[in-house]
């Protein structure tokens, strides 16, 4: 993260910033928001659901946090998912956040033929907690118990998962969707294209946004309300200072997990 700051810096320094969202947004706004947190060590529970994000290690998050935002392109704070992509494949930044999403919107313009050519993609960086961690958002298959065809609805479910049917899919997804399991890591969609091998990774590195403490009620609603977003947002802006923010966090937090 040290030589990340110095990147962006640099970048800054050409005319070709870097902007990660501030702003609510839901996916790359979360992403940015969890990986400044646990990259620096911090946690919003431990392991118990104890509400642990006004620490010394949230501290130090939110100072790196204000270090690189003062290398963004102005405005990331009122960013939602969209944004980032937009000010990427305009050229008004250089360096984003982002699923492949925007790498195939730019190969399927023939105007951002130059562009789409010159995209790279990595994880985020390792930072002081030693190791790479990123949000793992995931999509749940969930069957209802008032379902008129309970036993239908489970071999659906299980025939999706199956090797043949969601090696299918994720290829299908061109690498945007990721493997629920390590064994479809082999998936040739992943080394189909340089682009796609950081996100091959999502079984392996990845956390769920409650870590690391237990999934629920509390973990969710924490993440819906933007507790962390809001957090980062309010202290590199100015608006609080770093540990205000945190005790902020601390108390919206407690809300969820107290209930």
């Amino acid at each position: 993260t040290a030589g990340f700051l110095e990147l962006c810096k640099a970048m800054k320094a050409k005319g070709t910033p870097a902007g990660f969202p501030h702003g609510k947004a839901v996916g790359d706004g979360n992403n940015y928001a969890h990986w400044l947190l646990w990259s620096h060590g911090g946690k919003m529970v431990d392991e118990g659901g104890k509400v642990t994000i006004n620490s010394p290690e949230t501290i130090a998050a939110i100072n790196y946090a204000k270090a690189l935002y003062e290398t963004f392109i102005p405005g990331t704070e009122s960013w939602q998912d969209i944004n980032n992509n937009r000010a990427f494949l305009a050229g008004q930044v250089s360096l984003i956040a982002n699923g492949v999403s925007v790498y195939y919107a730019a190969k399927k313009d023939p105007a951002l033929a130059e562009i789409a050519a010159d995209i790279r993609s990595t994880n985020f960086p390792i930072g002081p907690v030693g190791k790479s961690v990123e949000l793992h958002q995931t999509s749940s298959l969930l069957l209802f118990n008032h379902t008129k065809y309970p036993e239908a609805a489970k071999a659906y479910m299980k025939f999706m998962l199956e090797a043949e049917q969601m090696n299918s899919w994720i290829t299908g997804a061109s690498a945007y969707c990721c493997q629920p399991l390590k064994a479809f890591a082999s998936n040739p969609v992943w080394t189909a294209d340089p682009i796609h091998a950081p996100y091959a990774r999502a079984s392996e590195t990845l956390r769920p946004n409650g870590y690391a403490g237990p999934l629920g009620n509390a973990s969710a609603g924490v993440m819906a309300d933007y507790v962390l977003v809001d957090m980062f947002a309010g202290a590199v802006t100015g608006q609080m200072s770093p540990e205000d923010a945190a005790a902020e966090a601390e108390r919206r937090a407690n809300r969820y997990y107290r209930a």
